[in-house]
């Protein structure tokens, strides 16, 4: 599965992905003029096996140095953000910046079911217990203080956890494969708030935690949570290299829209390449508690996200431009990213689509690993964690079992394109 190729990228036959039969020149040879040698993805440490070599092969092959790709058009690259281009979680740490800050407005009538259609009864009874008396509607609730430690404390039990503090779940009813409302709860929790005062609170956590040293905690309510963040020397890179050589490159995150602007400066790509969870808006640009929609779901439906089907859709819809239900579909080859990198489940459907490689940093996530190491096209690409990589999965994934995760939140087991199942597979990058 990790084989080195027998030939380079060069000499594959066409296939769906686009690739093409022509021969670019020989090694030692002289590029056409016009043409000078591609970009080197530089930083070697950190990669396993073969990885560096084969994501050269991608940019020699795909990038503007190569005077055989068709056309000139710029290929595209699309990377998730969270674990994938830094280790840790940029929206965490803007959320635990806000409780720690008092940054998050007490709900419309003190009513917390206005903040996500998904919330239970009684996550809003817990959420309206712990916080009720601390603000009016529409104040910031003093999350950061001793008086508002319960209803920080009841906030990011139903962020992180999806439960309440009492343990009764906190969401419902939602389409596991286009949402994730803990992940939508973050922006919706912003609302009162306009775009570039939340991008002052993620540019003011986005200093404390690269600040912080590999390790850290922080105080949030009476408890701990993680206080440091790291961008991925390999990724910005790789990121820079693909940037270089001509590729459209762009980000894909379930965090908040500005929130990922802020962060994604530091390797060099513009808030019009990014792609996060984004609320509307009223006319003054205040955010509301609703979020945009993509494809067949309208604008305030909330169920459409940057999260697994969602990112096909947000890539189709803003990438390659396709309107309306068509976007949720998997579009022909050439309307399709040629490198994708995740690291989560999350990330599955946009990797799938992607027509030449697909880099995977290895969370040990049951479907995408499953995917990953099955490499039934030889397209995939597994990488350990550049920091602090997780151990290897003690027994094998289950592939042929729970795997998968539907709709309704069933599991069964992870099949391919031909509807075949996939085996289990064992741990082997990591």
């Amino acid at each position: 599965m990790h084989r080195k190729w027998a030939a380079p990228l060069a000499l594959m036959a066409v296939t769906g992905s686009g690739l093409l039969s022509a021969p670019p020149a020989q090694a030692g040879q002289a590029a056409p003029a016009g043409h000078g040698p591609c970009p080197r993805v530089s930083v070697g440490s950190g990669w396993h096996g073969d990885n560096q070599a084969r994501l050269q092969e991608l940019v020699d092959r795909h990038g503007r140095c190569d005077p055989y790709r068709p056309g000139r058009a710029k290929p595209v690259a699309v990377f998730d953000w969270d674990n994938t281009v830094v280790k840790n979680d940029v929206g965490d740490a803007t959320m635990f910046w806000m409780l720690r800050n008092g940054r998050i407005r007490q709900p419309a009538a003190g009513d917390w079911s206005t903040t996500s259609r998904f919330l239970t009864p009684a996550a809003a009874t817990a959420l309206a217990g712990a916080c009720a008396a601390l603000a009016r509607p529409g104040d910031p609730l003093p999350t950061g203080t001793p008086a508002g430690a319960a209803c920080a404390d009841e906030i990011n039990a139903v962020y992180g956890t999806a439960a309440t503090r009492a343990g009764a779940p906190a969401f419902a009813g939602w389409d596991r494969r286009t949402t994730e409302p803990s992940y939508s709860w973050l922006p919706q929790l912003m609302g009162g708030w306009t775009a570039r005062e939340i991008r002052g609170f993620a540019a003011a956590a986005r200093t404390e935690n690269l600040a912080a040293p590999i390790g850290a905690a922080q105080r949030v309510g009476t408890g701990s949570a993680t206080g440091w963040v790291r961008y991925y020397d390999q990724q910005k890179d790789l990121i820079a290299t693909l940037r270089k050589a001509g590729f459209d490159v762009w980000i894909s995150s379930a965090s908040p829209q500005p929130v990922v602007e802020v962060w994604a400066e530091g390797v060099g790509i513009g808030a019009d390449r990014v792609m996060g969870i984004r609320n509307t808006t009223t006319r003054g640009g205040k955010f509301t508690a609703h979020l945009q929609g993509c494809g067949s779901v309208r604008d305030g439906d909330d169920t459409m996200i940057t999260y697994i089907d969602g990112k096909r859709c947000w890539i189709n819809k803003e990438i390659f431009g396709v309107r309306g239900a068509a976007a949720e579909q998997v579009q022909p080859a050439a309307r399709r990213q040629v490198f994708a990198a995740g690291d989560s489940d999350t990330d599955i459907s946009f990797l799938r689509d992607a027509t030449a490689l697909r880099l995977v940093v290895n969370r040990n996530k049951n479907e995408l690993m499953c995917r990953a190491y099955d490499n039934a096209d030889s397209r995939w690409i597994v990488n350990p964690m550049f920091i602090e990589p997780k151990p290897q999965k003690t027994g094998p994934y289950p592939c042929t079992t729970t795997g998968y995760v539907d709709h309704d939140g069933a599991k069964g087991p992870v099949l391919r394109g031909d509807r075949s199942v996939v085996p289990d597979q064992t741990d082997s990058v990591f």
